[in-house]
């Protein structure tokens, strides 16, 4: 009997980076002690959002959600003992990916690495910034050009890097349906390799639609997720063949990375997370035609904090158990001919095609931002509502709501805290790099980073010196803003109420009873303090007050506190409602509350959302914060209720 070949398993990753550039080192080494074979770096948001970490927007966000890497220096620190020749690195970096990529070749030639043979992927997708996750800087046309700049760069210089990483991650994330998700990601492809198409030699295009790669998301219904996988294999297949002309079977393959749902992670009994996670990874890992070429996992108490190295192991532990202790890697497809399969994929492919071409009559991924934000928006509110009225079940939230108490959270240790001094550390080596590096060259060098950015050089080459010369992520942005302008992407939530009042009428009723009272609507600013991006929930708290018959005021993301503090004065709002996903909230947070009492504010309540530990809490409500929000109060119109109830403490909220 011949014995079967087993598939090589997907590549293990963990998203890892946290507090300095020498703490995600340690932990990035350990990680691959144990086993993992491959890093996924996760920055800090100073650094997604090109801003060094002294600027007064990054304060209280240095080191929180990922690493800071201000400088080569940094680079140098973040890589030590990791010879880069050796890895395969990933690099979750969008708006300033040419730059990060930039620092990483210039480590590398510290390391003596041969250039041509790194592997990895920078994520290098704004359109999915623009929709979802807020990381971006510059105008969308620019933005693009970048891109393609790093893949034409990459063609000739680093043939095994994977220059555009096309991310519906976030998507997903953001409340888009499985057909939202596929077309939205397919159109932010083809508006890429459409730009392409005009850097590289005609011989030389179908390699590089071969190097365009895919990082999705992979939800809790899981046959609908490997459904959607598959719908992807054969969409990507169509549109290399008949939109490109690929003739290669092997350019035309859809290669993808996966991070599993975080959206679906419960602050409530965290511990069945786990299950959560075990099932939406098989998605990805069941279908040997749809199989990921690289997982990650969150962990499981990603709701409540940071997780901590422990946690990070157990993930990786599940993906080792089910690629070597399971037959999975033994076996062909497993459901090729599968007639349920079958009907599924081909209507979510149908499904996509339509919104494809919605998305191509419009003008394409570019052109089509505003409506594909305003479609998430509305996607979102559909599953928020959803759980709110138990059409969907969520176990341990809007069921099953009795529990024990998990002894996984007991304990002081049970969350990981960021290191609290990383970031002054992180500051005094800044201030001592700029001190000690040559300021002449790196004025030269961002002299002619920005000729190439006015002239539509390749960005690449002159980013690569900078960086060799010791500029800094901030100046290398600042040249980017300068020559191409700032962005700030449309919020999805339109002025105007939506037809979406189900289940709204006693609230509504009780926002008209305060309006008469008051004179006028009850009015609601919603901000964004800091560099969190994430705006999910900002967008739908604003929809729901603002379809609960309440004014809002919205502006979108990355605002400073004074700039908050000086529209709720402008704007005479009668409460200020701030969201705050980062874990910045205290010094965000005691920014503003300082501001509302110099401005004789204090008489207008402040509530705040965030992934907010008790303690935290505690202090925020010595500071003043009149409400606090977690990931647990999901019930929107209940907020509503509260928001009412501070406005007016006469008792017209329900009961």
């Amino acid at each position: 009997m011949t014995e079967t070949k087993k598939d090589r398993p997907w590549l293990f990753r963990t998203y890892a980076g946290h507090s300095t550039a020498k703490a995600s080192n340690a932990l990035y080494r350990g990680n691959l002690a144990k086993g993992q074979t491959g890093l996924s770096v996760a920055f800090d948001l100073p650094t997604q959002t090109g801003y060094d970490s002294d600027h007064e927007l990054a304060r209280g966000e240095v080191g929180k959600v990922g690493v800071p890497v201000d400088h080569l220096g940094d680079m140098r620190l973040l890589f030590d003992h990791i010879p880069l020749e050796q890895m395969n690195t990933s690099m979750t970096i969008n708006a300033p990916a040419p730059w990060l990529l930039s620092l990483y070749i210039a480590v590398a030639e510290e390391q003596g690495a041969d250039i041509s043979k790194l592997q990895g992927t920078v994520q290098n997708d704004l359109i999915k910034e623009y929709l979802s996750r807020g990381t971006y800087i510059c105008p969308p046309k620019p933005s693009l050009r970048m891109i393609t700049d790093v893949a034409a760069y990459t063609r000739e210089h680093l043939p095994k890097w994977n220059p555009m990483n096309v991310c519906s991650y976030h998507l997903q994330e953001a409340g888009a349906t499985p057909e939202q998700e596929l077309s939205y990601a397919l159109a932010t492809a083809t508006a890429v390799l459409d730009d392409l198409k005009g850097k590289v030699a005609p011989e030389d295009f179908p390699e590089m639609v071969g190097r365009i790669s895919f990082f999705v998301n992979a939800g809790i219904r899981f046959v609908t997720e490997m459904c959607k996988m598959r719908a992807f294999v054969d969409l990507w297949d169509e549109i290399c063949q008949e939109r490109y002309g690929v003739e290669d079977p092997k350019f035309r393959r859809f290669r993808y990375g996966v991070q599993v749902n975080s959206l679906g992670l419960t602050e409530q009994q965290p511990e069945n997370n786990v299950y959560r996670i075990l099932i939406e990874t098989l998605a990805v890992t069941l279908s040997k035609k749809a199989r990921a070429r690289a997982v990650q996992l969150p962990a499981w108490n990603e709701a409540l904090g940071l997780p901590r190295p422990w946690d990070q192991q157990w993930s990786l532990r599940m993906q080792q158990i089910l690629a070597y202790e399971t037959d999975l890697l033994e076996y062909g497809d497993l459901f090729d001919g599968n007639p349920a399969v079958t009907k599924k994929v081909e209507e979510l492919k149908e499904n996509a095609r339509a919104e494809l071409a919605q998305i191509d009559a419009l003008g394409g991924a570019v052109a089509a931002i505003d409506y594909m934000k305003s479609r998430l928006v509305e996607s979102h509110s559909d599953r928020i509502t959803g759980i709110e009225g138990g059409e969907t079940t969520v176990v341990g939230v809007n069921r099953w709501t009795e529990a024990e108490p998990s002894p996984l959270t007991a304990g002081e240790e049970a969350i990981m805290v960021a290191d609290k001094d990383a970031e002054a550390d992180q500051i005094a080596r800044l201030n001592a790099w700029r001190a000690e590096r040559d300021g002449e060259r790196v004025k030269t060098a961002l002299a002619a980073l920005r000729k190439a950015a006015e002239t539509g050089e390749n960005i690449m080459p002159p980013s690569i010196e900078a960086a060799r010369a010791g500029a800094t992520t901030g100046e290398w942005a600042d040249v980017m803003r300068a020559v191409f302008g700032q962005y700030r992407g449309p919020t999805g939530v339109s002025p105007n109420p939506s037809n979406r009042t189900e289940g709204l009428d006693e609230i509504r009723t009780a926002v008209a009873e305060l309006g008469t009272k008051l004179g006028r609507k009850p009015k609601l600013l919603v901000g964004k303090p800091g560099l969190d991006g994430h705006s999910n929930g900002a967008e739908q708290i604003a929809a729901r007050a603002r379809d609960c018959g309440m004014d809002i005021t919205y502006e979108g993301i990355r605002l400073t506190p004074s700039e908050i503090v000086e529209a709720a004065k402008a704007e005479d709002v009668h409460v200020v409602g701030l969201s705050i996903l980062s874990g910045s909230h205290i010094p965000l947070v005691e920014a503003l509350m300082r501001l509302m009492k110099e401005h004789d504010l204090m008489h207008i309540p402040v509530v705040v959302g965030g992934i907010i530990p008790e303690d935290d809490a505690a202090r925020l409500r010595a500071m003043g914060v009149a409400k606090i929000y977690t990931p647990k109060d999901f019930e929107l119109n209940r907020i509503m209720f509260d928001i009412v109830g501070l406005i007016d403490p006469s008792p017209v909220a329900a009961e």
